[in-house]
């Protein structure tokens, strides 16, 4: 087993939060007049010119303003490049055609300001390991005497034995009324020796969330259960008065935290499955184009699809898959997905008409029928050029190409068993 240094974040409570607690609301408060300056800023900047100027733009021309210097200068350095990156996500959704994307809002409820994360960097943090306290520093304008920073202490939500070292990054986040810390480090962790030399492709998908072909078996992960809970949650919402109301907060929250824990138990589904067969490294497939055709123009995926499409957290997933695969000894690349939904895995013809329909595809060449998705993915992993040279020994007849094993998620248990298995609710 080898050693490897990877990133982690731990979350962990403030011991004395009754004594920071008015601390951190300043800088939470501060965080949201900045962010609401900014957001004024590139109001103007767009109504002049049509042009929404970058977060390196708005930290010169904000610099001098007496709200940036409400925190430290790293810390008020990332609220502005929070807000440029939620105007770059607003405006690819709208050229990517998705006109009920909105732009992002202000900060503000009934006269209100909002308690914002704030991140320190660096140079805006001191932790104290053998004590388990961070100080945290102020900016100029909220420095009174001597208290010109805010010392927590700190317990890590997890393993006791938790060693917190090498912190690269502090974020103070307002969660369910408390305030916690969220410590980024550097850890060193032992990465096991890959299980084989085994490859598998993963195609991601909307209907079924990920298909995964082996060369000889293939394994299928419908997406039924997560999107119930976003219809599910999208009614709630609808039915809220004020977007902005409690309730509407409450029901985001628990739809994010039902679609990270899906995510997070798809990927390490994924993983041990492809540990038990050998697999030594994992392809999948780059969707940074589906919203696109072939000109390059947004593609209309239909009504509802256009919604779900739009709601998938493919690079999110992608991640989470790559540093559980990374523990296991397993490597994962992306690689494109080009052509592989019109491909036959078996023969090499190429046509759009072979996809007969959305979970079928059928070889008008060779005769193969397959799930379209399962196809898919067996051309993702052929698309290395190493397992090429073994195609012709491995068995890809129509039985796992046309019926792959479907694996379910069951909400009661929350994992993913086999059809037969899995408890499906009324």
């Amino acid at each position: 087993m080898a050693n490897k240094v990877v990133t982690r974040t731990y979350r962990a409570r403030v011991r004395n939060h009754s004594q920071v607690r008015d601390g951190l609301d300043s800088l939470g408060f501060a965080a949201s007049k900045l962010w609401n300056v900014a957001r004024y800023t590139v109001g103007r900047v767009w109504d002049a010119c049509g042009q929404i100027p970058s977060a390196f733009d708005l930290q010169k021309y904000l610099k001098d303003h007496e709200r940036y210097a409400d925190l430290h200068s790293q810390s008020s350095q990332r609220v502005l490049a929070e807000l440029g990156e939620a105007f770059t996500a607003w405006y690819g959704h709208r050229s990517n055609g998705n006109t009920k994307a909105n732009p992002p809002g202000y900060r503000k409820h009934n006269g209100e300001h909002p308690r914002s994360t704030v991140t320190f960097k660096q140079k805006g943090f001191r932790h104290d390991a053998a004590n388990d306290r961070i100080r945290l520093s102020k900016g100029s304008n909220l420095k009174d005497g001597w208290s010109d920073f805010i010392l927590c202490e700190y317990d890590v939500i997890g393993p006791r034995d938790t060693t917190v070292e090498n912190v690269q990054q502090v974020r103070a986040v307002y969660e369910h009324g408390v305030w916690r810390l969220h410590i980024v480090c550097r850890v060193e962790v032992g990465v096991a020796e890959p299980p084989g030399d085994r490859t598998a492709g993963v195609d991601l998908g909307i209907c079924n969330v990920a298909a995964v072909s082996f060369g000889d078996e293939s394994l299928l992960y419908p997406g039924g259960s997560l999107k119930e809970n976003e219809y599910y949650f999208a009614k709630k919402r609808a039915e809220c008065d004020d977007s902005l109301s409690r309730e509407a907060r409450r029901l985001d929250q628990k739809r994010t935290d039902r679609r990270t824990h899906f995510f997070h138990t798809l990927s390490k589904e994924i993983v041990e499955r492809c540990a038990e067969r050998g697999v030594g490294t994992v392809f999948v497939g780059d969707l940074g184009g589906i919203r696109d055709d072939e000109n390059g123009d947004p593609k209309n995926w239909g009504k509802h699809g256009n919604l779900d499409l739009h709601g998938w957290a493919f690079d999110r997933f992608t991640t989470m898959l790559e540093y559980k695969a990374e523990m296991q000894g397993i490597a994962v690349e992306t690689v494109s997905e080009r052509d592989t939904s019109k491909t036959c895995s078996v023969c090499g013809t190429k046509a759009d008409s072979q996809r007969v329909e959305r979970g079928l595809y059928d070889c008008d060449e060779c005769g193969t029928v397959a799930n379209a998705d399962v196809n898919g993915a067996e051309n993702i992993r052929l698309k290395n050029e190493s397992t090429s040279e073994s195609t012709d020994a491995v068995d890809r007849s129509n039985g796992w190409l046309a019926q792959p094993a479907a694996r379910l998620f069951d909400k009661t248990r929350g994992a993913f068993f086999p059809r037969e298995q899995a408890v499906r609710e009324p």
